[in-house]
């Protein structure tokens, strides 16, 4: 049998060093390729296509949920495993919905690292213990419903206004004016976007408000 193929992304060396020593004592597991930020870590996965990827939120350049995304539209046959320190629910929704199909915090990697990978290796998803009940009993609600967590359960009402203005390309006192609203204000809901989001360029900004249905390509 062909060993299992996966690629580590962090930008902490001794991290995924650690990570690496811990999988390789497994026959079946072998680790493919390191990357140390988001562009890295896409350039890597179209030279050698891993089975999966595990890689954290945090990362330079690109980040990891961004990373996410892109790593879905390189081929849908790669698993994510999100591996990360935050535990904050929106961070967990954005992930979900970038298609990643784990989310495992690193205080938990020592006892469910392989247990993370191994539902993911059997086509299910897997949500680290230590966050939150009602992190899990929403995730699970949705995916009995056949729904993954989408933006609408991270943005207001108003950022989504604004999301699909920016992905439109009005600039902020086009928006301002539309919205009425201050030009502070606009740029105040940008920012809790992006970070709601984890995304750091309006460009991929855009992207994502196009590939969520909030506006067309060209408009």
């Amino acid at each position: 049998m062909n060993p299992y193929r996966i690629i580590l992304a962090d930008d902490h060396a001794m991290f995924r060093q650690g990570i690496k020593n811990i999988l390789e004592s497994v026959d079946d597991i072998e680790v493919v390729g390191e990357a140390g930020n988001g562009f890295e870590l896409l350039e890597l996965i179209r030279q050698v296509t891993p089975d999966m990827v595990i890689l954290d939120i945090s990362m330079p350049q690109l980040r990891g949920i961004e990373a996410t995304r892109e790593i879905k539209m390189i081929s849908s046959d790669i698993k994510v495993l999100i591996l990360t320190m935050h535990k904050d629910k929106e961070y967990v929704y954005s992930a979900m919905s970038a298609g990643a199909e784990g989310y495992l915090l690193k205080e938990d990697a020592d006892t469910e690292l392989f247990a993370a990978i191994e539902k993911l290796r059997n086509k299910g998803h897997y949500l680290s213990p230590l966050l939150s009940s009602d992190v899990a009993f929403e995730l699970i609600q949705a995916s009995l419903k056949g729904e993954s967590p989408t933006t609408s359960d991270i943005l207001t009402t108003r950022e989504r206004e604004v999301l699909k203005l920016i992905a439109e390309g009005s600039p902020n006192k086009e928006i301002a004016d539309l919205l009425y609203i201050s030009i502070r204000t606009v740029e105040n809901h940008r920012a809790n976007i992006m970070r709601k989001l984890n995304i750091s360029q309006t460009a991929n900004l855009v992207k994502y408000a196009i590939r969520k249905g909030y506006t067309q390509p060209g408009k």
